[in-house]
């Protein structure tokens, strides 16, 4: 089938790409610097402009019978008020955008949208998180349940809608773990604040896997984790990352360091969740990476 796509000159995004064509799919990618990202992917993209919060027409989707929805504004930076605006907005108003551009085109029948584990809030410490648990009330997950709550309004138009709720994908191009290489190569790396907090982790492969898996059976609609079954705690990620990199995983990053650095933004390393993948599971989704230490050995291979 025919997948416009959001987000693709992300971190995410290529590797998408090349699991859709790869699928059999059309790609048709929606961004906001064009020509940059299709000379950047393989041959037979084709692509429209899209900036989150700005009007998208109908023939921006050229005829896609689906949409993936990635794009919105990075989470990892220091949330000033002003950061705070875009990383709401970009999100809300980029998904009210495509879902009109979708209700007006008439071709969609398929939305899956990206959301985060953070729409569960970060003060649940060590218990088990599901899709059938509550939102927390913190700013990240104010800002999921507004983003999810755009993407359900497609929904009401008859296109089958899915929220992939995404946990911290890992890949050394980007993301969580390309931050953390550095610290640790050198030797220099450990636990953050208690190191009791839990990380909900995914292998960037099986995120791919996830979401093709999502993509094509529209019958699982509404919000589905996008998490390895095995979260684990910071602490033992650190310890994990160390013996993968044959360095030691003993330094101690204290909380009020992190706070200092990041502020309000330290939080979603301090406190994390512990989610599992419930929906992706029953529905039959095979994990290729579920532990961690078989995830961080493929993903350091050199």
């Amino acid at each position: 089938m025919k997948v416009a796509l959001t987000g693709a000159s992300g971190f995410m995004g290529p590797a998408l790409v090349q699991g859709l064509l790869e699928a059999g799919h059309q790609v048709h990618i929606l961004v906001r610097n064009l020509e940059q990202s299709l000379a950047k992917l393989p041959a037979g993209v084709t692509g429209a402009p899209f900036r989150a919060g700005e009007p998208l027409g109908p023939e921006a989707l050229a005829g896609a019978q689906a949409v993936i929805h990635l794009a919105g504004e990075p989470v990892n930076q220091r949330w000033t008020r002003e950061a705070k605006h875009r990383i709401r907005e970009s999100r809300v108003l980029g998904t009210r955008a495509l879902v009109e551009a979708m209700r007006a085109a008439g071709t969609v029948q398929r939305f899956v949208s990206a959301s985060a584990v953070g729409y569960y809030g970060g003060e649940h410490g060590a218990e088990v998180l599901t899709e059938a648990s509550a939102p927390g009330k913190d700013f990240l997950a104010g800002v999921s349940l507004s983003w999810e709550a755009e993407a359900a309004s497609a929904h009401e138009v008859g296109i089958r809608t899915t929220v992939a709720r995404m946990g911290v994908v890992l890949h050394p191009e980007g993301g969580a773990l390309h931050t953390m290489l550095p610290p640790f190569r050198m030797g220099a790396g450990g636990r953050v604040g208690s190191g009791k907090q839990y990380v909900s982790w995914i292998h960037r492969a099986d995120m791919v896997g996830a979401m093709l898996f999502l993509l094509e059976r529209p019958q699982l609609e509404g919000p589905v984790n996008v998490t390895a079954p095995e979260p684990v705690t910071n602490a033992d990620f650190a310890h994990a990352l160390g013996t993968a990199l044959g360095r030691p995983s003993v330094m101690h990053v204290p909380g009020f360091v992190l706070k200092a650095t990041l502020g309000e933004m330290a939080m979603v390393a301090l406190e994390g969740q512990r989610v599992l993948p419930k929906r992706l599971t029953e529905a039959g989704f095979t994990f290729r990476f579920p532990r961690l230490e078989e995830a961080l050995k493929d993903l350091l291979a050199t």
